[in-house]
């Protein structure tokens, strides 16, 4: 007597986007060959899984994506979180992934921290393009603001990146970073003042300046 058995699939294409992914194996192949240690075999995994989409029709692929947030490449960096990116948003025909892959990637965001977000910002100051996907990242984790505010009070921290911080703390909408903002207008403008007063100080930083300004800017903007 023959049975018949159903096979679960590795994609939902239910009432949501849809593409034609028929190599199962090479998809599972790929997802492997992400966390390999050889940046080329990295590199030819993810071109792979995005050509055909994967990361918004797998729970699993999308996870796989989201650890990797932080892929030392920063070129790998950015085609992982444009394809992030794009599982948060609707498509061209405006029909959204799976909401399986849209709340793995969600539960998984949301526990991002300050160096998964630093790396975002490192995506960001290299590749401007990548603004609105990072955006969409970010606004999924609720713990973002402390991280941004952690980053751009950093004094240690590279300036573009600190710049990067406060840029995105007033595009997300992050009111719970102003009191960090309001810290870092009051730190910036004693230094300045101070400086000027004195003929014998270091002349001011241009860095400095350009801090002061964003950070004031993004506090009206959050004001508002």
């Amino acid at each position: 007597m023959e049975k018949n058995f159903s096979q679960s699939t590795l994609f939902d294409f239910s009432d949501v986007s849809s593409e034609a992914i028929e190599l199962f194996p090479e998809v599972w192949r790929a997802a492997e060959e992400m966390v390999s240690p050889v940046l080329t075999v990295r590199e030819n995994a993810i071109e792979r899984l995005v050509s055909v989409n994967a990361p918004r029709f797998s729970p699993l692929i999308a996870y796989i994506f989201a650890t990797r947030i932080c892929e030392p490449k920063i070129e790998l960096r950015y085609q992982i979180v444009i394809a992030l990116g794009n599982v948060l948003v609707p498509d061209k025909d405006g029909l959204l992934a799976p909401e399986p892959v849209r709340y793995t990637l969600k539960i998984y965001l949301s526990k991002m921290r300050r160096r998964e977000i630093f790396g975002l910002l490192q995506v960001a100051e290299k590749y401007p393009q990548s603004e609105t996907s990072i955006a969409s990242l970010l606004n999924a984790c609720s713990f973002a603001g402390n991280s941004l505010s952690n980053i751009f009070l950093d004094r240690k921290a590279p300036v573009p990146i600190r710049k990067q911080a406060i840029y995105f703390s007033g595009l997300v909408g992050f009111l719970d970073t102003i009191p960090a903002l309001e810290r870092l207008i009051t730190r910036l403008e004693s230094r300045i003042n101070g400086q000027k007063m004195m003929t014998f100080a270091p002349r001011v930083k241009d860095e400095d300046v350009s801090l002061l300004k964003d950070a004031h800017k993004t506090r009206a903007l959050l004001r508002t």
